[in-house]
């Protein structure tokens, strides 16, 4: 007799000490990671020599496209149904998280590199690339993967993501202060530099931010003696200062305007709810969204035809395997410590497992994809590049462990 989906699920569960089982939350872990490895397997035949329709300029193509517009359509449409200004007062642990999740990833990186001892000019690097995890993009694909299923053991599909992608999303703006602040200092290159050939670069982009600005306060005697000037050039110099350009990217202000519209109910009754007169634009949004990731998925597959490339050479093999075992090994534990205090303490809402899990994924993705571009912009992009190969695919068998244990912990 051939056993239909939920009888299947109703024999995994059916321990004697009720609750999920071993084999159950296993599928639950191991399902999306096979999803998300299938996609990304698909990006790498694409990219491959054998095919090549994934060339270099296309895939920076589809990693611009997501960035720009899949990506924030998605953050927008999901971020803004879901949040209320309640929600927001109830949610205000996972940005407090985001910023614990750096500092104790940063702690473990110090700790790690003060043992092992990279070469000199990489000590902040290795800090900076085990402390630093992805908060956005692969959180929302496992999240995805796992909201699919219709017995997933958070409920309701459609719930499971929306709640899913709003927490995700909620957390970004953060990530993005602290990876253009925090995390641009840090690879500030060291004076004798990572590599010359990058570093021809970097400054004269610096330069030309700067230039506009420093003939602005050296010249105009006049704009600066008046009282509108100087208020003008002392705001241009916090921008440029805090770096406002680089944090205000697309996915930061669509978090903005889903925070801004779904906090407020006249807005949110007139766009985001479904029947409203300017839903229409929402569902665009939503439908646009949808194509996120699969298409990041392609695109990541695609890079890593490249392979490592020659910044593992540069690190060192001591250097490499360090970071990669403390970024996915070392940094989830104490995370787990961080989240089940805090639930103990009181600090996260009652009876929402899906805020716990997303709180927990924070602190076990690999390292942030958007580091290697901040490294790009400091001259070390071909080591961030290295590190990124190897943590992504060991990536696949630590994910499933830690999502597994996470199920077993809530369920």
């Amino acid at each position: 007799m051939k056993l239909d989906k939920r009888s299947l699920y109703q024999i995994m569960n059916a321990d004697n000490g009720g609750g999920e089982s071993i084999l159950s939350t296993m599928m639950y872990a191991i399902l999306p990671i096979a999803k998300v490895f299938v996609m990304c397997f698909m990006g790498f035949l694409m990219a491959s020599k054998y095919v090549q329709i994934l060339t270099p300029n296309g895939r920076k193509l589809l990693n611009r496209l997501v960035f720009v517009l899949l990506l924030p359509c998605l953050i927008f449409s999901q971020l803004g149904q879901a949040i209320t200004f309640e929600k927001m007062i109830n949610w205000w642990f996972i940005p407090v998280n985001v910023v614990l999740m750096s500092v104790s990833g940063s702690l473990i990186g110090l700790i790690v590199a003060t043992i092992i001892q990279p070469p000199s000019q990489y000590f902040k690097f290795t800090i900076i690339h085990i402390g630093i995890g992805n908060i956005g993009n692969i959180p929302l694909v496992l999240i995805a993967a796992l909201c699919q299923d219709p017995s997933n053991p958070f409920g309701d599909s459609v719930k499971c993501s929306q709640d899913g992608n709003a927490y995700i999303s909620y957390g970004q703006w953060v990530g993005a202060i602290i990876l253009y602040t925090y995390v641009y200092q840090m690879l500030a290159p060291p004076p004798e530099g990572f590599d010359d050939n990058e570093l021809v670069k970097v400054p004269s982009k610096n330069v030309s931010e700067q230039a506009p600005l420093l003939t602005t306060v050296n010249t105009e005697d006049e704009t600066l003696n008046a009282p509108s000037g100087r208020i003008s050039g002392f705001w241009w110099r916090m921008v440029e200062k805090l770096k406002l350009k680089q944090i205000l990217q697309p996915p930061i202000i669509a978090s903005i305007f889903g925070i801004v519209l779904g906090t407020i109910p006249v807005l949110k009754n007139f766009i985001l709810v479904d029947g409203s007169p300017l839903f229409f634009f929402t569902d665009s949004c939503l439908i646009l969204g949808e194509a996120m990731i699969p298409c990041i998925l392609l695109a990541l597959g695609g890079n890593l035809v490249d392979g490592p490339g020659s910044g593992s050479a540069k690190l060192g093999l001591k250097t490499t395997i360090a970071t990669v075992f403390a970024r996915l090994i070392l940094v989830p534990p104490v995370g787990l410590g961080i989240v089940l205090l805090a639930d103990k303490l009181g600090f996260l809402p009652a009876d929402d497992n899906m805020f716990r899990f997303v709180l927990l994924l924070q602190h076990s993705m690999p390292t942030s994809v958007l580091s290697g571009t901040v490294s790009s912009l400091r001259g070390c992009g071909k080591e961030a590049a290295s590190i990124l190969f190897w943590v992504h695919i060991f990536a696949v068998i630590s994910m499933t462990l830690w999502v597994t244990v996470f199920l077993n912990i809530l369920f």
